[in-house]
């Protein structure tokens, strides 16, 4: 079965916590992860990842502290991900607790509905809405780039 794929459906309780299924559970576990990372992504989801396939991910900018002193533009990717990072352990039953802080990044309020999908190392969560937004806006990038490779292909342009 491959891991980390599908797409569920689910609510934000009062205590901001989200019920994985169980299938997303097994797919940390046989990852050997019940403790995870969570990431607030640009987009406006909230990334869930395995700690090993995290540190993999951030790897190439932590093995260069030394740019830190001279890079404005690392030091400001640091400060977002050190801010909009955290660590949590998935509960016995599937429960994961979402900070407010990154509750408030990817727009989940009590009682909303959120979307879990699968993207192959992890999963990402996302206000309903703001997914459906997010797919559509991918179909409109996608069907440009197959009009612009086929004018290429069919006229050269």
């Amino acid at each position: 079965m491959l891991p980390f794929c599908g797409v569920d459906n689910c609510l934000v309780d009062a205590n901001g916590r989200v019920r994985l299924t169980q299938r997303v559970v097994e797919d940390f576990l046989r990852e050997g992860a019940s403790d995870i990372v969570m990431y607030g992504l640009p987009e406006g989801g909230i990334a869930l990842y395995p700690e090993s396939v995290w540190k993999r991910m951030r790897a190439p900018a932590l093995n260069s502290p030394e740019q830190l002193g001279s890079s404005f533009a690392m030091r400001s990717s640091m400060r977002r991900f050190g801010a909009l990072t955290c660590s949590e352990t998935i509960s016995r039953q599937g429960r994961i607790t979402i900070p407010e802080m990154l509750r408030d990044h990817a727009q989940l309020e009590s009682g909303t509905e959120a979307v879990v999908v699968g993207v192959e190392i992890g999963v990402e969560i996302w206000e309903a809405g703001r997914f459906r937004r997010e797919m559509e806006s991918a179909r409109e990038r996608e069907e440009l780039k197959r009009e612009r490779e086929f004018d290429r292909e069919v006229n050269g342009v």
